[in-house]
């Protein structure tokens, strides 16, 4: 009798599995090409970069894939793409998904689905010869730099919009750059007061200069970066959240982030269109 109970209670459970795994498989035509062409773009480290010395692809973004990869059984392709061509990149089937740092943002979500992975936010920064700017409103009147590409010109405004307008202080002047390397260089050159940035990419800079750059206050909103994948896609987006919680249960996605410093932006469980 105990012998029956327990085939049974094992039958259950095999059945249950099975059904998960059937559940979070990867799409057919994913497990027909072999393989999972993911979009970046290695220019924002830590999240994405080359190493300076191998010229290999490398950090948070691609340390994740690489693990996703592995426990998804294929091959994750990776492909260069210019971050404006990533969206389009997604909803015209050129690549799977976009593993690169990108925010989630509502307006994104009307054509692309985002697994979150990591909660970040946009924050100042200025030269270490600054001294006159220590606190974040003392940025009011100034003018502040920020890649144009990103939402954080907007997230800038309406930061400034609270507490510098409201408060009778003088609004920031947002200065759109091509980049965040472009914003450091018009820093360096006097053209900005100072600048903005994700809060995960500052320690990273800031260790690669030593004493030239200086963080000023918190971030100025709270942000979720997405794994994007179309929204035609929604088995490959069941897949990958059903990994990526894998990896958080384990602790494999706590080492990756620590790896690079950045335990802070940890999540505690994957979701699909966290931002609101």
């Amino acid at each position: 009798m105990k012998l029956i109970a327990l085939t049974a209670a094992l039958s259950a459970l095999v059945s249950v599995s099975a059904f998960a795994a059937q559940t979070h498989a990867l799409p057919q035509a994913i497990k027909d090409k072999g393989f999972i062409a993911a979009g970046i773009m290695p220019n924002y480290p830590p999240m994405d970069f080359k190493d300076p010395v191998t010229n290999q692809l490398t950090g948070v973004d691609y340390d994740l894939g690489m693990e996703m990869s592995k426990r998804l059984g294929v091959e994750f392709r990776w492909q260069e793409t210019a971050f404006e061509q990533m969206v389009s990149g997604l909803t015209t089937n050129r690549i799977d998904i976009v593993l690169s740092g990108m925010t989630d943002t509502p307006e994104r979500q009307k054509t692309v689905d985002f697994v979150d992975y990591f909660s970040t936010g946009p924050q100042f920064y200025t030269l270490q010869t600054q001294k006159d700017l220590k606190t974040a409103t003392d940025f009011c009147g100034k003018k502040v730099g920020t890649s144009r590409r990103t939402t954080f010109p907007v997230e800038i405004a309406k930061w400034s919009a609270q507490n510098c307008e409201a408060k009778g202080l003088p609004a920031i002047t947002v200065v759109g750059t091509e980049g965040s390397a472009d914003a450091r260089a018009q820093l360096r050159q006097a053209r900005l007061d100072g600048a903005v940035q994700g809060s995960e990419t500052l320690p990273y800079i800031q260790s690669q200069e030593p004493g030239v750059f200086k963080v000023i206050g918190g971030p100025l909103a709270r942000q979720l970066t997405g794994l994007g994948v179309a929204k035609s896609n929604p088995e490959l987006s069941a897949a990958i959240a059903a990994t990526l919680d894998a990896m958080i249960e384990d602790g494999t996605y706590q080492k990756i982030l620590k790896k690079w410093d950045l335990e802070d932006g940890s999540v505690d469980a994957a979701q699909i269109n966290g931002a609101k």
